[in-house]
């Protein structure tokens, strides 16, 4: 699908379909989203560049995804997006500026797209080219990864306190905390997507700050004019703002790696406390076993099988035997 937006009044508005083959000449911003191989010729005829298809972008190296090629510039750089049931989707986007109009590539559906688009139909204080568009539209990006880290990071936080224990009930005295009843397989899976979510939204980020890093660098080189000076002011702000989400979504994969590891230890110590009751059950079996055993023997001689209150001692002593191991490993606190 192409759509092509013009600006008006300083703020952007969907330019009407061309009468001839061509994109419309006020375009400031063609949106491909899954394009077909007629609008990619029609988009490419018209500023004279090569759109690289969506296999080309697959393939293309991290390392390669900025250039300059006949007189525009190439910038790909991976976005992130919640998809169905909540999962993360990560997908190459193409930034392409040409003169003063920006083409963008994308095979999904960020949300930050149409929520810019509904924004700059109202008026815009800054300047509303090619450049203006391509920088707000940055904006819009890392503000919606600005969310999605917020988001994750309530997650994490409240997968920290069902980890950690429910909440005590307070009623001016401190009440024993309820037994555990948290699913903890369930909160593997919860931080394990949190951390693959994370480490989505890092990689994200970093191809962000290098693209921002590719247009300062194209930006010096223009010819200093008010909606350039503005454009770098811009920049540096958005470049801080990505080196801080960085750092933010660094401290939140830490503390999903901590997570992990004190679930972990949880099962550990759920299978250790199962294996102590299994072992202190076989310690306390074994005396009552051991009596049982004697006199279940078939010697022809056993001289307490003859006395009238045999059978009531032996079920005393195998009592006995069995409460004495289980006193002392209490007493031991082992259990």
């Amino acid at each position: 699908m192409l759509s092509a937006y013009g600006t008006a009044n300083d703020c952007l508005t969907e330019c009407p379909p061309s009468a001839g083959p061509g994109i419309p000449p006020d375009s400031v911003w063609v949106d491909l989203v899954e394009p077909t191989a007629q609008e990619e010729a029609l988009v490419e005829s018209s500023l004279g560049i090569d759109i690289p298809t969506r296999e080309e972008l697959a393939e293309i190296e991290a390392s390669s995804r900025l250039y300059q090629e006949d007189g525009a510039a190439f910038m790909t750089a991976n976005l992130i997006r919640r998809g169905e049931h909540d999962e993360p989707e990560s997908s190459p986007v193409t930034f392409i500026i040409k003169d003063n109009t920006l083409i963008t590539i994308r095979y999904h559906h960020p949300q930050a797209f149409p929520a810019y688009v509904k924004r700059a139909m109202k008026p815009q204080a800054t300047a509303m080219n090619g450049w203006g568009i391509l920088i707000s539209l940055l904006e819009a990006v890392v503000d919606r990864a600005a969310d999605h880290l917020e988001r994750a990071g309530q997650i994490v936080d409240e997968t920290s306190k069902k980890t950690f224990g429910a909440k005590r009930a307070l009623s001016g005295i401190h009440k024993p905390a309820p037994r555990r009843t948290v699913n903890l397989q369930e909160l593997i899976e919860n931080i394990g997507e949190e951390g693959d979510f994370i480490s989505k939204m890092r990689e994200s980020l970093v191809s962000i700050g290098r693209m921002v890093t590719f247009m300062q660098a194209i930006s010096d080189q223009m010819r200093e004019t008010k909606f350039v000076k503005e454009n770098k002011a811009r920049m540096k702000i958005l470049q801080r703002d990505i080196i801080s989400l960085t750092d933010h979504a660094s401290f939140l994969s830490g503390k999903i790696a901590f997570l992990l590891d004190a679930v972990l230890g949880l099962i550990s110590i759920e299978q250790n406390g199962i294996i102590k009751i299994f072992s202190v059950a076989a310690v306390v079996f074994l005396p009552p076993t051991l009596v049982a055993s004697i006199y279940g023997m078939n010697f022809a001689f056993m001289p307490e099988l003859q006395w009238p209150l045999g059978y009531p001692l032996a079920l005393l002593l195998m009592v006995f035997s069995a409460i004495l191991p289980f006193l002392y490993f209490k007493r031991k606190g082992w259990l």
